[in-house]
């Protein structure tokens, strides 16, 4: 029987890691002037998203930055209607006090989201006459 197991000096078994997005400024060239003034508080989401999925209209008051860990997102800005769609194993920085909302097609979504944000701050604000995000 063949033995399988990996010593120390096997390159496998060496931490293995990849940066996959690093900026200070969102996906639509947004920069981040600052973070919110309080305590810090870092939120982590797991979001599933239904296929032909479409969130409702809404900002965030923080920086935050969502990996998709399956299907596609795309995000579309209110004010401008640019677009941009992530797959699965890539990052995108989401703008700040700026209209927003994403949306999936024929496949469910996975996204972890990681919240810059402050003790009492709300994570997402919908626009007026829109349902909440979450």
């Amino acid at each position: 029987m063949k033995d399988n197991t990996q010593t120390s000096n096997d390159a496998a078994s060496e931490p293995v890691h990849d940066c996959i997005l690093q900026s200070g400024a969102a996906w639509n060239g947004q920069p981040y002037e600052e973070y919110p003034a309080g305590k810090p508080q870092i939120s982590v989401m797991l979001m599933t998203l239904p296929p032909h999925t479409d969130l409702p209209w809404h900002t965030h008051p923080m920086p935050n930055t969502a990996y998709v860990l399956s299907g596609q997102l795309t995000i579309e800005d209110k004010e401008t209607g640019q677009t941009q769609s992530f797959n699965a194993g890539e990052a995108l920085n989401e703008t700040v006090n700026s209209a927003h909302r994403g949306y999936t097609t024929d496949k469910t979504t996975e996204l972890i989201i990681f919240y810059a944000g402050v003790e009492g701050q709300e994570l997402s604000e919908s626009l007026p006459g829109e349902k909440p995000e979450f």
